[in-house]
């Protein structure tokens, strides 16, 4: 037991202090918000994007899908999105902040958390559940993110935004092309690549300088993520958004892994693969909020600070709860 609550402890507190550095550096005024407003958008528009191209084009194939797992993790994570979505309708008045609590129930910290703590649980043959659950799961989740902080918005006239912008700023969101573009790469490397052999032209073997350019840039997203919410954290907002934070962390470490990993287990002897496929699930729906729903809230507009807190919170708490579910699953016999 010793041994997983270290290795919990360990996948969350790099994250914790890099905000704490991004906090401290920001007291002692070597960074100030207008560096921290470049760095955000830096982050967003060039780093995920890029890092998140780079975890999908470094799937082989998608021609071992566990099509089971697939749809059951698609169909949970729009089951909760849609509960979550009436439950905030009674419990938060404030818009700003509805979308900011609903997108945290899709958008867990699944590639900088999930992907070692999965390998780390289950090994390469983890790995490769996780990658082929990210193809779909990823482009899920951001087109869900941008619905849920763009549906409560008012324009400037004060009506609700239009279907058609809603699906503008889907199909203009930096992060869903960046998955998308690493889609098409990936199909099209299929498409060239004849049976039993290796594909006629791969980035990563005929043009390694730009694949190699691309890696650099995709491990700069995460660290400048976190300097960046660390310097717009504050400790005065924790008291009048409370239970805001409360519900939302919730949602994400307690209520998203204990229903989706309650039903996974309850109904493993009817979907084919999944005695298999708990060290990916665990890291898609167990792990805290992602660093990126931050960023985006902060460029797409809604209750940044609560978006950060609820980052921040999430990952501190998310060392217990981690501890627990893999506890409970190791007990069961599952991993």
């Amino acid at each position: 037991m010793l041994d997983t609550f270290l290795f919990a402890a360990n996948a969350i507190l790099p994250i914790v202090l890099l905000i704490l550095l991004g906090y401290f550096l920001k007291k002692i005024k070597f960074i100030d918000l207008h560096f921290i407003n470049i760095l955000n958008k830096y982050v967003f528009r060039v780093g995920l994007p890029i890092l998140l191209f780079y975890n999908v084009y470094n799937i082989e194939n998608f021609s071992q899908i566990n099509w089971g797992v697939i749809l059951f993790s698609v169909f949970a994570m729009l089951i909760l999105f849609i509960i979550c979505y009436i439950t905030l309708i009674f419990t938060v008045k404030d818009p700003n902040q509805k979308g900011v609590i609903l997108q945290v129930v899709v958008r867990s910290n699944f590639a900088l958390i999930g992907i070692p703590l999965a390998q780390t649980i289950g090994g390469f043959e983890a790995l490769v559940v996780v990658a082929l659950l990210s193809a779909f799961t990823i482009p899920l989740a951001n087109v869900l993110s941008v619905i849920a902080l763009t549906m409560f918005q008012v324009d400037e006239v004060g009506e609700k935004i239009s279907a058609k912008k809603m699906i503008r700023n889907i199909l203009t969101n930096p992060l869903i092309i960046g998955v998308f573009a690493g889609m098409f790469v990936v199909l099209v490397r299929g498409l060239i690549t004849p049976a039993g052999g290796e594909p006629i032209f791969t980035i990563k073997r005929d043009l390694y300088f730009v694949y190699d350019s691309i890696r650099l840039v995709s491990v700069t997203a995460s660290p400048m993520a976190l300097i960046a919410l660390g310097g717009q954290f504050e400790l005065s907002v924790v008291r009048p958004l409370i239970k805001k934070i409360i519900l939302g962390v919730s949602w994400r470490i307690i209520i998203v892994p204990g229903v989706v990993l309650t039903f996974a287990y309850l109904l493993q002897d009817k979907i084919p693969g999944m005695e298999y496929s708990y060290p990916a699930l665990i890291a898609l729906f167990a792990t805290p909020v992602a660093v990126s729903s931050a960023i985006m809230v902060h460029e797409m507009g809604g209750d940044e600070k609560l978006a950060g807190q609820l980052v921040v919170w999430s990952s501190v708490f998310s060392i217990f709860t981690l501890f627990a579910v893999i506890i409970i699953f190791r007990m069961l016999g599952a991993i």
